[in-house]
């Protein structure tokens, strides 16, 4: 049984290494459902109560120069992340309820 549990625990813990190599950085969040007046320094300013962040970016169309109504959070640690996410997903910021999620790689 003893080898059982060692195959088990080694199987389980290279499963949850290539979901978290898979998902790509867990500090990164992607922040859906904002109002198209939100602009960086807003997302900023909800989001650096949870932790230091390296990077915030509303993106926006090309041709307006108009938010596309979602952005990303990059936190310096996956621990701030979380609460962030925990906290935040589903709350009002300019009159709109946002969507938190994590980021997918690559984004």
């Amino acid at each position: 049984m003893q080898c059982l549990r060692i195959k088990h625990a080694s199987w389980a813990f290279h499963t949850a290494n290539r979901w978290l190599i898979s998902r790509g950085s867990c500090s990164k969040l992607f922040v859906g459902g904002l109002s198209y007046d939100t602009n960086e320094s807003v997302l900023k300013d909800a989001f650096e109560k949870f932790g230091e962040i390296i990077q915030v970016k509303v993106i926006c169309n090309h041709r307006t120069a108009k938010s596309e109504g979602y952005g990303f959070v990059h936190f310096a640690s996956d621990a701030a992340a979380s609460i962030a996410l925990q906290k935040m997903d589903g709350q009002l910021l300019d009159g709109r309820n946002i969507r938190v999620q994590y980021a997918n790689k690559g984004r």
